[in-house]
């Protein structure tokens, strides 16, 4: 909620009782768990490693902070970590803060990541997660009473421009532990809340500086408001930022691939001009440059049989797609045949998914197979191989299509839908952009056409 790093709390008793108290609660609760794969621990379930205190105002602000010499950055970050050892303790394998002091923050800068906490607080509490030192995922009461009631923690709180509430309340009642799983990809956000989705990719603002965009790395900071607060099980899983190399191998060179993208510009290529760009070697697939929808972008030439090869990355819930054999100015499903990309596994598809919509499918006709798909945010290698009536999809290696359309489709398709599409014999080949932000590169082709 606010940004604030400090506001008094209610007297309280002898902070040894509480955290004993505390502890206690916690032991009869559920022990700390293993990192899952992928992940790890910034917090040791012992101690402090890994951690140290915010400096003061105004050096909490991450701009003045950079500007600080370096003697006197260690000279405030000594008395930082005073405080934090002052107020923040570890008791039974729990992070507890004691109403008091300043904000708790990781000793390492991130970048892009997925993290993992458990949070608790108590009655009218108020918290947050600073991600690369900006607020702020909100954690506050959500029962009647709280600041949060009927809006519900995990919120961008600062934002302005862009959505700053949950899409729903998902939190437990007060005295119980919830799970954050958070990921931030660029400048977007997703937040998970005891495995609801209430925060779906949305852009992040930089609160210190509503004019620039977020920060690329910072610290994580766990935000207080002088309430006891409570946190366990915080694992993190860094996402490389890779560019894209966009260049041929030998192999691909003898076998007769070609380049679709160069990695600087759009040659080559049509349509989607406002929701596609190129950064850093990648094609990216971004809806807030084109008023949420970026559209299709195809190749300038039209190709019958061929390979297409490609890598993606995937943001939480994206949803995209490769249109092959489509006319021109033809929807991709149904006119030509749509190879689904898409983060099935996100809770924004829960319950209602069917599977020919899944990723690597052929929309409506024909079922990928799954458990292929890499973890939000890493690179995943797609090969399109189309031949006749044949269509074949690999993903990392795996075969999870290999159908003749013919026979798929006989006498109907699994949607129960017309595709003329699946009667032509060459069009053009793209990208279909459903409104989410994805990141391509190194897309080349090798024409299989007689």
């Amino acid at each position: 909620m606010r940004t604030e790093t400090f506001r008094p709390g209610a007297a309280f008793v002898a902070v040894a009782a509480l955290l004993l108290a505390a502890a206690t609660m916690q032991a009869a609760q559920s022990p700390l768990n293993q990192p899952p794969k992928g992940f790890v621990p910034l917090f040791n379930g012992k101690d402090l490693t890994g951690w140290k205190g915010l400096l003061k105002g105004p050096y909490d602000n991450p701009d003045k902070r950079a500007a600080l010499a370096a003697e006197e950055r260690a000279k405030l970050q000594r008395e930082a970590d005073e405080d934090m050892r002052a107020h923040w303790k570890v008791v039974d394998g729990v992070l507890v803060f004691d109403g008091k002091g300043r904000s708790l923050c990781t000793a390492k800068d991130y970048g892009d990541f997925e993290m993992l906490v458990d949070w608790k607080i108590e009655k009218k509490g108020d918290s947050g997660i600073y991600l690369r030192g900006s607020p702020q995922v909100q954690i506050w009461d959500a029962g009647e009473g709280g600041e949060g009631y009927k809006i519900g923690s995990g919120g961008l709180y600062n934002n302005q421009k862009h959505p700053s509430k949950p899409t729903k309340v998902a939190d437990k009642p007060i005295g119980e532990w919830n799970t954050f799983r958070i990921t931030m990809i660029g400048d977007r956000v997703t937040v998970l809340l005891n495995d609801e989705l209430v925060v779906d990719n949305v852009i992040m603002e930089n609160y210190w500086d509503r004019s620039k965009p977020i920060y690329p790395a910072g610290q994580i900071e766990l935000q207080n408001h002088g309430n006891f607060l409570y946190f366990r099980n915080i694992y993190l899983r860094e996402i490389p930022r890779e560019k894209g190399t966009n260049q041929l191998t030998a192999d691909e060179q003898k076998e007769g691939f070609v380049s679709l993208f160069n990695g600087k510009d759009l040659t080559g290529w049509t349509g989607g001009a406002k929701g596609y760009l190129v950064r850093d070697g990648l094609l990216i697939v971004d809806p807030a440059k084109a008023a949420g929808s970026p559209g299709n972008l195809y190749t300038e030439k039209e190709y019958g049989d061929f390979v297409l090869r490609f890598e993606f990355r995937l943001t939480p819930g994206a949803n995209n797609g490769v249109g092959i054999r489509v006319p021109k100015g033809g929807h991709a499903s149904s006119d030509g045949m749509e190879i689904q990309i898409l983060d099935h596994d996100s809770p924004r598809y829960r319950g209602w998914l069917h599977d020919y919509q899944r990723h690597g499918s052929i929309y409506g006709v024909v079922p990928a197979k799954t458990g292929y798909l890499k973890p939000v945010g890493e690179w995943n290698y797609e090969e399109i191989t189309a031949q006749g009536k044949q269509v074949t999809v690999k993903l990392n290696g795996a075969t999870i299509v290999d159908a003749d359309i013919q026979k798929a489709s006989t006498p109907k398709t699994l949607d129960g839908q017309k595709h003329p599409g699946l009667q032509r014999t060459s069009g053009y080949v793209g990208f279909c952009g459903h409104g989410d932000y994805l990141e391509l590169r190194n897309i080349r082709i090798k024409s299989l056409d007689k």
